[in-house]
């Protein structure tokens, strides 16, 4: 189940709301989108998989909220983690979030 967008990764690409076939997320315009529908989550990692920067945490139980923190994903390593299982190895590092970048997307 979804459990972290992390704020500090997240570049505000919106491709995890794009390809969510349960429409969990809320884009918010100009922040990072929201889980707004935590329930109606798949725990299919098509978000996790398809962040460009690994800012996302699906955790791995579907039917379980484990109200994990970021520090602690990422002190475990999880962020990103399903991508880099899967073969398609570890997201790109965020160059910037300035607002003309931003307007590209």
């Amino acid at each position: 189940m979804i459990e972290i967008v992390s704020d500090s990764k997240c570049i505000q690409c919106n491709l995890c709301v794009s390809v969510c076939p349960t429409n969990v997320f809320d884009r918010i315009d100009g922040g990072i989108p929201v889980i707004a529908r935590q329930s109606d989550c798949q725990t299919c990692f098509m978000c996790e998989l398809y962040c460009p920067v690994d800012a996302l945490y699906v955790a791995p139980d579907p039917n379980r909220i484990t109200l994990i923190t970021e520090q602690e994903v990422a002190d475990e390593g999880l962020i990103g983690g399903y991508r880099e299982k899967v073969g398609w190895g570890p997201g790109r590092t965020p160059v910037t979030r300035n607002p003309l970048m931003l307007s590209l997307r």
